[in-house]
């Protein structure tokens, strides 16, 4: 006889389900672990989330309210002269999103953002996001100057 990972799995819950009430091995789910993993954002879902998060001008106002951290709602209310998000007063030209880094330790992920301004001027800020948020949010943002 072959044993193969799912065929070793069977084996193990099989005297299990001797012990347990009739009923009970009927509905027994034999990956109970995989049930509870959380999904944690990779390097491509940071990218694609914040290249459309941040679009060619900026979020928009329902990005703004439903794609961002409380944390990063109470940083804009105690800097209202600010924009947080795009560490500005103004709406840039144009914006890139560049290599996504992933700190699975850290549980975070972030990458540079780059706004392009009049006269061909540009400036970078990093934008955060934790890898375990549901639905993914923009975290935090940390302005270069």
């Amino acid at each position: 006889m072959k044993i193969t990972p799912y065929s070793l799995g069977a084996l193990l819950l099989a005297p299990l389900a001797l012990l347990a009430p009739s009923s009970a091995a009927a509905h027994a789910d034999p990956a109970p672990a995989a049930a509870h993993h959380r999904h944690r954002h990779g390097a491509a879902e940071i990218s694609t989330f914040l290249t459309a998060f941040y679009g060619a001008h900026g979020p928009s106002p329902r990005d703004r309210e439903q794609r961002v951290s409380q944390q990063l709602k109470e940083k804009q209310a105690h800097i209202p002269y600010v924009d947080v998000l795009l560490c500005a007063q103004n709406e840039p030209q144009h914006i890139a999103i560049g290599p996504v880094t992933v700190a699975q330790t850290a549980g975070v992920g972030w990458a540079t953002v780059t706004t392009l301004w009049d006269e061909g001027i540009t400036d970078t800020f990093t934008a955060y996001v934790r890898l375990d948020s549901h639905p993914i949010v923009l975290d935090d943002v940390i302005c270069a100057g």
